[in-house]
């Protein structure tokens, strides 16, 4: 009898996450279990070419095998870049520490 591991497969949306349990065989990869998840079915924006995935917020390849217990995310991609608001931030920060305004 061949063994089998027990994962989660995670895509996470704004207002929800979409959380599947699934029992594969050993040796299943992170592909792997993301088909057998259902979720590219439910939701068509996932472009596997595209989005990222890892295991417990480490980047991992559509290849690597998974162990019992892991948890498999679908990152989506970011609607904007991090270190351009962080500068936009911080000249806001810097116009509003030197006008100070009307009075």
């Amino acid at each position: 009898m061949a063994e089998s591991i027990n994962v989660e497969v995670v895509y996470a949306l704004p207002q929800r996450q979409e959380i599947i349990r699934l029992t594969l065989p050993e040796g299943s990869t992170v592909q792997q279990a993301i088909f057998a998840s259902g979720l590219l079915q439910r939701f068509g924006e996932i472009d596997l070419d595209k989005c990222k995935t890892g295991i417990f917020g480490k980047l991992s390849k559509a290849d690597t095998g998974l162990r019992d217990r892991d948890r498999v995310e679908i990152y989506r991609p970011l609607i904007a870049d991090p270190k351009e608001v962080r500068k936009q931030r911080a000249a806001e920060g810097k116009v509003m520490k030197k006008g100070g305004g009307e009075e």
